[in-house]
């Protein structure tokens, strides 16, 4: 009788259980939702909260989360995206330096087929898939009707942030939205309206140091789009002994600021609460990585589309309800506040 070896059977099979089980382990790999998270820069205060936010979510989603930061530098934030997504990130999330550079960004990502998410910052002209932030038009009119409530009339100073950013150019929309009547009645006079570069303090303090000399000390309001530029403006004013005499607006509820604001020295602030937003963010990003309706609300234009997005709603916070918004949802500490030992 012939003998058949069974060793060819046994290699066979192991080589067909092989093949069976490596999709398997594959579509294991692809679940895990790989996040590229390039931003603009982690200089702020802000903006670490809003990293260590998403990261935090993002783990909790089972997502990996890939950050980079480029420090305010358009090159070196196209270098970093190009890197994340030679990675083979699943979803690009985009905090732009500059709202129009960053669209060649969006073209890359589109050229292997990568959803980008614009963070908080719109970028524009670009086929991006999706845009979350809060409503920055909103912002700034919450900033401006807090001062236009409390001065009518007399000369205001305008200082914007970065002119390459989206959000500043959204955010005098809204200022003006409130004071352009006004200033058409003649009730108030707009002596200086520049912008930041960068969101820079020093910038806002040689802007505030000029419109002060020019105007002579005789300003009432000063509209400053956040808090790191109106520490500037507070500066310029304190070198003048006209801290807490003329209104300073803010926006991010930077610990400076709220202790400014207790002190008297700033007005008002827009508290964005950066937890949703950055959580939001984690769970819309996981969405478009697995191809999901990331549940956008409304569209924004950015100059090519109409962009899916996501818009949270903003918060006026001065002395009186800090502890109802800032202490209550944990975003700073009373003590820090208030400076208590």
């Amino acid at each position: 009788m012939k003998y058949i070896s069974t060793l060819p059977v046994i290699a066979f099979a192991a080589m067909l259980a092989a093949c069976v089980s490596a999709p398997t382990d594959q579509s294991k790999k692809t679940d895990a939702v790989r996040i590229g998270f390039s931003m603009d820069t982690l200089k702020e205060e802000r903006w670490q909260r809003d990293r260590d936010l998403f990261v935090s979510r993002a783990k909790e989603l089972g997502a990996e989360v890939l950050v980079q930061s480029a420090n305010g530098d358009d090159a070196v934030q196209l270098q970093q995206a190009e890197n994340l997504l030679s990675q083979g990130v699943d979803v690009l999330v985009v905090v732009p330096h500059n709202a129009e550079v960053a669209a060649s960004i969006v073209e890359a990502a589109r050229r292997q087929r990568v959803p980008v998410l614009s963070y908080d910052r719109l970028i524009r002209n670009s086929d991006v898939d999706l845009y979350i932030s809060f409503d920055n038009i909103k912002v700034g009119e919450l900033q401006a009707r807090y001062l236009f409530e409390r001065a009518p009339r007399g000369n205001y100073v305008l200082i914007g942030g970065a002119p390459t950013d989206n959000n500043a150019q959204m955010l005098r929309e809204g200022q003006l939205k409130i004071l352009q009547p006004a200033v058409d009645r003649g009730d108030i006079k707009i002596v200086a309206n520049q912008w930041a570069k960068d969101w820079q303090a020093s910038e806002a303090l040689k802007i505030a140091e000029n419109a002060l000399t020019q105007a002579r000390n005789d300003v009432v309001a000063m509209v400053v789009s956040n808090d790191g530029t109106a520490g500037g403006a507070i500066q310029a004013l304190e070198e003048q002994k006209l801290a807490g005499s003329v209104l300073v607006s803010g926006q991010d509820a930077d610990l400076a600021a709220l202790q400014r604001i207790v002190e008297n020295k700033q007005s008002m602030t827009v508290y964005k609460p950066i937890d949703k937003l950055a959580r939001r963010a984690a769970e819309a990003a996981v969405s478009l990585a697995r191809r999901e309706p990331p549940g956008a609300t409304s569209t924004v234009a950015n100059g090519r589309k109409d962009v899916p997005s996501i818009l949270l709603e903003p918060i006026a916070v001065d002395k009186n309800n800090i502890a109802e918004t800032i202490i209550k949802d944990g975003f700073h500490k009373r003590e820090d506040i208030y400076r208590q030992r």
